[in-house]
């Protein structure tokens, strides 16, 4: 599996979105390689796709988008049992992780 990490320079959440890949996969005991790559520009994001940081991308896919959601230079929030919050929680994504490696 491929899992790349999209990013706003300096993004806060970014250190703590990469240890929650990092655990989802000890966790599920996926293989993947993991990339982290830095979206600065508007046209970039509007050409990826992205929605905010962090982005996670499991074989080229969101598994959290929203429909409809803009293109934007900004931070992320996703919904979690806790409330908005700037990670995915790590159950959402431990199931991510495996219904992305199921194929």
């Amino acid at each position: 599996m491929k899992i790349e990490l999209l990013l706003v320079p300096d993004c806060p959440h970014g250190p703590a979105a990469a240890a929650l890949i990092q655990t989802a996969l000890t966790d599920t005991g996926v293989q993947a390689t993991v990339s982290e790559t830095l979206i600065d520009t508007e046209d970039q994001a509007r050409q990826r796709g992205f929605t905010g940081s962090p982005t996670i991308l499991l074989n080229g896919s969101d598994p959290f988008a929203q429909r409809d959601a803009p293109a934007a230079l900004s931070c992320r929030l996703y919904s979690t049992p806790d409330g908005p919050r700037g990670l995915p929680s790590l159950r959402d994504l431990r199931q991510a992780l495996k219904r992305s490696a199921a194929g």
